[in-house]
C-alpha cells in the first residue's frame, strides 16, 4: 500500500520557504567564491563538498549508492551534461552580477517545458502554459539585455547569455533526470553526477592554467562551502524528506520564491541596485513560470536545478 501524502501545514510551508531562501543564495555564494577561486576550481571544490555531504547522508539512511552495470551509461551521459552546464554557469557568473544570474538560471523551467513538449508524450503544452511561458520569456529578454553594476559585471552581455545557455542545459538535464529517476534512486543520481564530474573540472582547471585569485578570503571559502554543503547537501536532504510526506506539485509552488530571494540577497550582500528592469524581470519570470507550471506536470527536484 502506498503511503498517503499529507496536506501542507504551516510547519512544512516554513521549512519549504527556508529551503528556497537557502537556494536563493546560491548565485550570491558563487560570486563570493569566484572572488578567490577561478570558475573551474570553484566548481571542483563545490562538487567535492557537495558529494561528501550527499554521500554521507545517503549512507546514514542506508541508501545503496553502488552503480549497477545497466546504470553506467546513463550516469555518464548525465554527468557530461552536468559538467558542461555547471562550467558554462560558472564562467557566465564570473562576468555578470548575482541578481541577474539568479533570475536567468532560474528561468530553466521555461526551456524544460518546451523540451518536455517534444520528448515526453504526456506533457504537451496547453494554451495557458504557452501564455505563461511567453510571459516568462519576456522577463528573460528584459533581464538579458540589462546592464548591472560594472563593479559586479565586467562583461554583462556575455555573462547573461552564458548563464541563460546554462539554464537551457539545466532544463535538458532535468527532463533527462525525470526519466532516470524512474529506475535509479535520486540520491544515487545526485551523488554520482557530482563525483564523476570532479575529474572533468580538475582537468579543465589545469588545461586553462587556473590559479588562485590573490589572497583567499573567508568570504570566498564560505561561498564555496555554502554551495557544496548547504545548497547541494542540506537543501537536497530536506527537500527529499519533504517529498516523502507531500506531493511534488504542492511543494513546487514554493520554488518560485528562489529568484526573488536571490535578488534580495544580492542587493543586501553586494549592494546591487534594485532597478525597475531587475524588478520587472524577476516578476515576469516568476509569474510566468508559476502560471505555466501550475497548469502542467511538475518536474523532479534536483539539488543543482538552479545551478
Amino acid at each position: 500500500m502506498s503511503k498517503r501524502l499529507q496536506a501542507i501545514g504551516w510547519t512544512t510551508a516554513l521549512i519549504a520557504l527556508g529551503v528556497c531562501f537557502l537556494r536563493g543564495g546560491n548565485q550570491v555564494a558563487l560570486k563570493f567564491g569566484l572572488t578567490g577561486f577561478a570558475p573551474f576550481s570553484t566548481a571542483f571544490l563545490r562538487m567535492l563538498v557537495g558529494a561528501a555531504a550527499v554521500g554521507l547522508w545517503g549512507l546514514l539512511r542506508g541508501a545503496d549508492l553502488r552503480v549497477l552495470p545497466d546504470e553506467r551509461r546513463s550516469l555518464l551521459q548525465l554527468t557530461l551534461l552536468f559538467l558542461v552546464q555547471i562550467s558554462v554557469l560558472h564562467i557566465g557568473a564570473d562576468y555578470t552580477s548575482p541578481a541577474y544570474a539568479t533570475i536567468l538560471i532560474n528561468a530553466n523551467p521555461i526551456f524544460a517545458n518546451l523540451i518536455a513538449h517534444f520528448v515526453v508524450p504526456e506533457d504537451r503544452l496547453s494554451p495557458i502554459r504557452v501564455l505563461g511561458l511567453a510571459f516568462a520569456f519576456i522577463g528573460v529578454v528584459i533581464v538579458s539585455l540589462g546592464r548591472p553594476d560594472a563593479a559586479l559585471a565586467s562583461n554583462p552581455v556575455f555573462g547573461n547569455l552564458a548563464v541563460l545557455f546554462s539554464a537551457i542545459l539545466v532544463a535538458a538535464r532535468l527532463v533527462y533526470t525525470q526519466r532516470l529517476v524512474q529506475r535509479i534512486e535520486p540520491t544515487k543520481l545526485v551523488f554520482w553526477q557530482m563525483v564523476l564530474s570532479l575529474p572533468g573540472f580538475a582537468l579543465a582547471a589545469w588545461f586553462v592554467g587556473e590559479g588562485m585569485r590573490g589572497d583567499i578570503t573567508w568570504q570566498a571559502i564560505t561561498g564555496v562551502l555554502y554551495q557544496g554543503a548547504v545548497v547541494s547537501g542540506l537543501t537536497f536532504m530536506v527537500w527529499a524528506t519533504l517529498l516523502q510526506k507531500h506531493s511534488p506539485g504542492s511543494l513546487s509552488v514554493f520554488s518560485f520564491t528562489v529568484p526573488i530571494f536571490g535578488v534580495l540577497l544580492s542587493s543586501w550582500l553586494f549592494g546591487e541596485a534594485l532597478t525597475p528592469r531587475l524588478i520587472l524581470g524577476v516578476l515576469a519570470v516568476t509569474g510566468g513560470i508559476t502560471l505555466a507550471t501550475r497548469a502542467g506536470r511538475k518536474a523532479v527536484f534536483d539539488a543543482e536545478q538552479d545551478g
